[in-house]
């Protein structure tokens, strides 16, 4: 019984020729990478986004370490890259939605009062994170990757994503408001 080449072995046997071995690196991580995007930039950016990625992913593909049997960190690195160069090429501000045509009566806040407190102090506390930290901090509780590919992801050496990390929680957990925000949650799973 054989077993499915890992996506090291495929990533070289691309680079030899076999156009297959990439689309198979492709189908296994898309639903990831997708997911990553989509959460980061929203659904219809991503849809383009990913096709970019998969693009820079290919061109690439001859400078990933083959030390390292899953490519999704890398795949990770790749989108995050992709995402600055989206962020930094994007007009400062895109125009807001034309709301006049919402059924009148509609009220969207019935559905979400309980959450927009909450989401309110969780955002704020994010936003105090510096970037190093929130990308380590998503990569991990978002993307479940390990702290050392997520910080392979990111280009940092393994101690310094723990240390990002940890300060990361650190700054989370002392946020204002965050203190009540935990403790309700606490109240609400017992």
């Amino acid at each position: 019984m054989t077993s499915d080449p890992d996506d090291s072995e495929l990533i070289a046997r691309s680079l030899d020729g076999n156009a297959d071995a990439f689309v198979e690196v492709v189908r296994r991580h898309e639903t990831a990478v997708g997911a990553y995007l989509a959460r980061r930039a929203g659904r219809e950016v991503a849809e383009d986004l990913l096709g970019e990625v998969w693009v820079a992913a290919l061109a690439s593909r001859a400078s990933y370490d083959r030390s390292f049997p899953d490519a999704r960190p890398w795949l990770f690195g790749v989108a995050h890259n992709t995402l600055r160069r989206h962020w930094r090429l994007r007009p400062a501000e895109d125009p807001v939605a034309d709301m006049s045509s919402m059924a009148a009566g509609w009220d969207p806040w019935s559905a979400v009062d309980s959450r927009v407190d909450a989401a309110t102090v969780l955002r704020q506390a994010l936003r105090l994170l510096s970037t190093p930290q929130q990308e380590i901090l998503t990569l991990v509780a978002w993307e479940d990757l390990t702290v050392a590919d997520a910080g392979r992801a990111l280009g940092l050496p393994p101690g310094t994503a723990r240390r990002q990390l940890h300060e990361a929680r650190t700054a989370l957990r002392n946020a204002p408001g965050m203190a009540t925000l935990l403790a309700d949650q606490n109240t609400v799973k017992q």
